[in-house]
């Protein structure tokens, strides 16, 4: 669902813009704004993916608005005015309708935004394990080849790192720097979870609030790379 905020200074034509969003099942409407700073407010404080704006409100237009935004969501302008059309696309606006805009060009705009929508939110296919070259580490004067597919996960201990293999019982131990061993095994395929904790996103069974779990293992994750261990998981917060 797109979370939608419609601004518009008119209360009859706000009400028709908001009737429309909720005949459009994959539209859901968070707020509604009267004027820009109103609007400024609700996108401080909510997470807004498509705003409906208009363009000729007091104190601050929509155009001046949506340039003042640092980080805009998808916009679709409603206007009775034309001449701000090509301004409007230099903004990168999802669509310009005219109002009285019909319920068949209102949606034609929600889909082009839908599947923008889409586009933005597509989670990348992570690389297999399987897919990275093996390597060998130095154990005791002797080479050890490492399965990249095998590795469970990492944890680093000052110039030495233990290697935590699916088929093995114990880790293997070698002297490498942590840096040098996340360099082999990269991201999304393996997820820094804390500075000394490397894991297989693969073999992830369960994610609790301050550590994972690989099977009965858990491995820590601290408060520095929680939000980033959510994005790659593509795990939506509570």
């Amino acid at each position: 669902m797109m979370r939608c905020l419609a601004v518009d200074d008119e209360k009859l034509v706000l009400d028709l813009l908001v009737d429309n969003i909720r005949q459009v099942p994959y539209l859901t409407l968070a707020k509604t704004a009267r004027n820009a700073m109103e609007a400024i407010e609700i996108l401080q404080n909510e997470r807004i993916d498509l705003l409906f704006l208009d363009i000729q409100m007091p104190r601050l237009n929509g155009l001046q608005f949506l340039k003042s935004l640092p980080d805009p969501p998808l916009v679709i302008l409603v206007t009775a005015y034309d001449q701000y059309a090509l301004e409007g696309f230099e903004l990168n606006v999802v669509d310009y309708l005219l109002k009285p805009v019909s319920m068949e060009r209102f949606l034609k705009a929600c889909n082009r935004a839908y599947e923008l929508f889409e586009l933005k939110h597509q989670t990348p296919v992570a690389p297999s394990p399987a897919a990275l070259p093996d390597f060998f580490v130095n154990v005791e004067y002797s080479l050890v080849k490492i399965v990249a597919a095998d590795v469970a996960w990492v944890e680093g201990l000052k110039d030495y790192v233990k290697i935590f293999l699916s088929s093995a019982d114990k880790p293997v131990i070698t002297r490498m720097t942590f840096k040098a061993l996340e360099e082999k095994l990269p991201e999304p395929a393996f997820i820094r979870t804390h500075k000394s904790y490397l894991i297989a996103a693969q073999k992830i069974t369960a994610v609790r609030r301050d550590f994972v779990l690989i099977g009965a293992a858990e491995i820590p994750v601290s408060e520095h790379y929680k939000e980033h261990l959510r994005k790659i998981l593509n795990i939506t917060p509570d």
